[in-house]
């Protein structure tokens, strides 16, 4: 069973949906391949940021909201095993994040890389956005960091990256995460663990293992 994944690396939504659907994964008892799919929630962004500014501009309320939003997240968060703090979160462009994971996936680190981007974010309030934020992840993965350095220095992934994104749009996915299931089913949003799973087990059902 193949199942991919689009997301963002600054979407909270998208490491806690990656939790329910581990849960789910670990229940069904099937050999499972988890592909990593770009998809950036603000791609024409170019600096960094306040992610508490950008979200209170984007839909027109209060800072004051914006952090009982992302309260609400914390703490739907830490029901998953997560340990989130968003209080000085920043936002910019993720691309190059994502060409790394796309290389990673080559060497078979993209799992691990993509765990360590996400806890630096979420639960460390590490940035993400520079070559040297990005590449102070990278021992801890078993990459080679000049290896990863010589990707994020070139134009490598870049036709990769572009490819998710205009299939993402191809098959109308206009937020994130969304999962598809041997591109046969989908699931878009962090569902609970009872849907990935009765969802897992549908597409057994009318598939050969």
């Amino acid at each position: 069973m193949h199942i991919d994944v689009w997301s963002d690396v600054v979407c909270p939504w998208c490491f806690i949906g990656r939790r329910r659907l581990q849960k789910a994964i670990a229940k069904i008892g099937v050999p499972v391949t988890v592909r990593h799919r770009a998809f950036q929630l603000q791609p024409d962004l170019n600096e960094t940021v306040s992610t508490k500014e950008l979200l209170a501009s984007k839909y027109r309320i209060s800072e004051i909201e914006v952090q009982s939003m992302q309260a609400n997240v914390c703490s739907i968060a830490d029901g998953e095993g997560l340990c989130y703090d968003l209080s000085e979160t920043q936002s910019g462009n993720t691309r190059d994040a994502h060409r790394l994971l796309l290389w990673a996936e080559t060497i078979g680190k993209q799992d691990p890389l993509l765990e360590a981007m996400y806890s630096a974010y979420f639960e460390k309030k590490q940035s993400l956005f520079t070559h040297d934020d990005l590449l102070s992840l990278i021992n801890a993965c078993g990459i080679d960091q000049n290896e990863a350095q010589d990707v994020l220095n070139s134009n490598r992934y870049h036709v990769e990256f572009d490819a998710d994104i205009a299939l993402a749009r191809q098959l109308g996915i206009t937020g994130v995460p969304f999962y598809a299931v041997d591109m046969r089913y989908g699931i878009s949003g962090a569902q609970p663990d009872e849907v990935f799973f009765e969802t897992l087990k549908e597409a057994i059902a009318h598939t050969d293992i």
